[in-house]
């Protein structure tokens, strides 16, 4: 029995809104397609976390989706949400833990991509992604521009460590801010980064970014973004089981989280060395009270980037990680100009 049963849209009998279970890297893994015109063009949308499904197979139906929202956006195009490997819909007990690290994500992608644009027979498709998934969805777009018509990344990450690093230094200033002498004594103790033991190391950042709520901004109204907006699209999906939950916030967590692998991946790229020039379109949506990925480094990034097809950086007044509402709906609409224009 679902806690919040109503939707907030419905596909059209003339239009697609289903589940799909398909063979990605080996491993059964679920996407979502919702469209109320077949045939339009396709945005594969990349989730966050990693294990953070939201926007994700649990939106069917759905209109807010954390970066933006999507009622309009279906009306014109085939929006596919995708629970990555040891996500939601697609985590298995089976899912090999060697298997868990950055480019099996960006293969796992790469097929999701292609099965995409056989099913539907198109030539290239759209892609936009959110936090984590952004650093997948950039890869895709460097390392395969032809299957792609644009990229789209909502709080994209440039640089993982440099990240942490002004992180870090944020975060101890709120704690002196704030006289707290247990988060100053333990940041103090963690030490600068780079986080390369192990994630316990690396837990403790995020431990204190959690408190700090570098994810979210009280604008003072009812349609800020709070922690539970992401726990309520799973409470309302008619998809997800309370299992489904319990896998992506605890079970596929510890699977992402106890990996060696992925946290040297995380650690070790750079997209000012790796990515710097895109052969696509490219827009980046940075929420302006961001504490959680530092827009100074979006900014940076977007200065050097040699993109000869466009580039494009917005900013959304009233959000952090977790987007405003009224943000979102602004989202909406900024991307289906974008998709439109580059089409």
């Amino acid at each position: 029995m679902k806690w919040f049963n109503k939707a907030d849209f419905h596909i059209s009998e003339q239009g697609i809104s289903c589940l799909e279970r398909i063979t990605v890297g080996g491993v059964q893994q679920s996407i979502l397609i919702q469209t109320d015109k077949p045939g339009s063009p396709i945005l594969l949308f990349i989730h966050g976390g990693p294990s953070m499904p939201v926007p994700g197979v649990s939106n069917r139906g759905t209109d807010y989706a954390l970066v933006m929202t999507t009622k309009e956006l279906v009306k014109h195009f085939t929006v596919v949400f995708w629970d990555q490997r040891g996500t939601g819909k697609s985590y298995s007990k089976d899912i090999p833990l060697e298997t868990i690290h950055l480019k099996q994500f960006i293969q796992d992608a790469k097929e999701v991509t292609d099965y995409l644009m056989d099913r539907f027979q198109q030539s290239k498709i759209h892609l936009a992604a959110h936090s984590w998934g952004t650093i997948i969805a950039l890869n895709l777009a460097n390392q395969f521009p032809e299957r792609y018509y644009s990229y789209t990344g909502f709080s994209q990450i440039v640089n993982w460590v440099e990240n942490d690093k002004l992180s870090y230094m944020w975060l101890l200033e709120q704690a002196r801010e704030k006289k707290d002498s247990k988060g100053l004594r333990e940041l103090q103790l963690l030490g600068e980064p780079p986080y390369t033991k192990d994630f316990e190391q690396w837990s403790v950042i995020r431990k204190w970014q959690f408190k700090y709520k570098t994810m979210l901004y009280d604008a003072g109204d009812k349609n800020s973004a709070s922690l539970t907006s992401s726990l309520k699209v799973m409470l309302k999906s008619p998809d997800y089981s309370l299992i489904d939950i319990y896998n992506s916030l605890v079970r596929g967590f510890k699977l992402a989280y106890s990996n060696d692998k992925l946290l040297h991946d995380l650690n070790t790229f750079d997209f000012f060395t790796d990515i710097p020039s895109l052969q696509i379109p490219v827009m980046f949506i940075h929420g302006s009270k961001e504490k959680h990925i530092m827009p100074e480094l979006i900014t940076r990034y977007y200065d050097i980037l040699d993109a000869p097809n466009g580039k494009t950086l917005l900013w959304s007044p009233n959000s952090s990680h977790v987007f405003h509402l009224d943000d979102a709906r602004e989202n909406e609409q900024r991307l289906m100009e974008h998709l439109r224009r580059v089409q």
